[in-house]
């Protein structure tokens, strides 16, 4: 494994998922969470939302990812995180994740923007706090 480059505020990185039926009942089973909103037509139907929507925890998931793998990278610990859930994420939908350094707090300890986002709009939009390797 090679070493990651050295962190810059304003670095930044973004990855796109497919938010597909399988992957939400794969979550569902992983997760424990069977609320019938993810997982039945006819019940989500009759929500405000109209239709299923996924579990706001699968974009959090997706931003777990990004620090893990992409920035800091491998080797991330991550701290803690706020996210505010701003709109839906339905069946079917794209999603984009971006993550930009923000401000070094102290030595290797990091402060990062995280936003997702649909073709519809904003989706989440929050902080992590990692150790960057």
């Amino acid at each position: 494994m090679t070493t990651p480059p050295p962190l810059a505020v304003g670095q930044r990185t973004s990855t796109t998922h497919v938010v597909d039926d399988a992957l939400v009942r794969a979550f569902a089973d992983v997760s424990g969470d069977h609320n019938p909103v993810h997982l039945d037509d006819a019940y989500a139907a009759t929500t405000v939302f109209g239709r299923r929507i996924a579990h706001g925890m699968i974009v959090g998931s997706f931003i777990s990812a990004v620090l893990a793998n992409e920035l800091p990278g491998p080797g991330t610990v991550y701290l803690g995180q706020t996210m505010q859930f701003k709109a839906p994420v339905h069946i079917g939908d794209e999603v984009t994740v971006t993550v930009e350094v923000v401000e070094n707090v102290k030595r290797n300890i990091w402060r990062l923007s995280t936003t997702a986002s649909t073709a519809a709009g904003e989706v989440v939009v929050g902080e992590a706090t990692v150790v960057a390797p």
